[in-house]
């Protein structure tokens, strides 16, 4: 018999499962556009919707959703550039995407199924797990 969870408690699981689910997509789109830029020198639509394999509307609603947030920019025949914001945004996922790699690959996961997991669980993680995991690794390092 599974263990039985007060209903209120269930609700917030699902609840912070829904929210993360809606910030991890910005945050990918961030996270790519930071890393087209460092690439390229910019991040066209064109490019961004074929990095995540999605059709070009669909980037340009992300991008148009980024640039509400104020994690972007755009000028018309231009590419699409992070604001310091964003920029600050896709530094923090970029490192939390690597602790959760490093912690995975640690605990005996192949690099290439690491690098894959990751993607989800980065998503997922909460600063305080994050802080045991760097904190475990820093320790396994001595």
């Amino acid at each position: 018999m599974p263990d039985t969870v007060p209903p209120e408690q269930q609700a917030d699981r699902f609840a912070r499962a829904r929210e993360v689910q809606a910030v991890a997509l910005l945050e990918d789109y961030v996270e790519l556009i930071g890393d087209l830029i460092a690439e390229m020198g910019e991040a066209r639509v064109a490019d961004i919707a074929e990095r995540m394999g999605v059709a070009q509307p669909t980037a340009t609603k992300a991008v148009a959703r980024l640039k509400r947030e104020g994690l972007a920019t755009s000028r018309p025949y231009r590419g699409v550039f992070l604001t310091e914001d964003g920029a600050d945004l896709a530094d923090r996922v970029r490192a939390r995407h690597r602790t959760v790699v490093e912690l995975l690959i640690a605990v005996g996961v192949p690099e290439d199924t690491a690098e894959l997991d990751a993607e989800g669980i980065e998503h997922h993680v909460s600063d305080k797990t994050l802080a045991a995991f760097a904190a475990y690794l820093k320790e396994c390092r001595g």
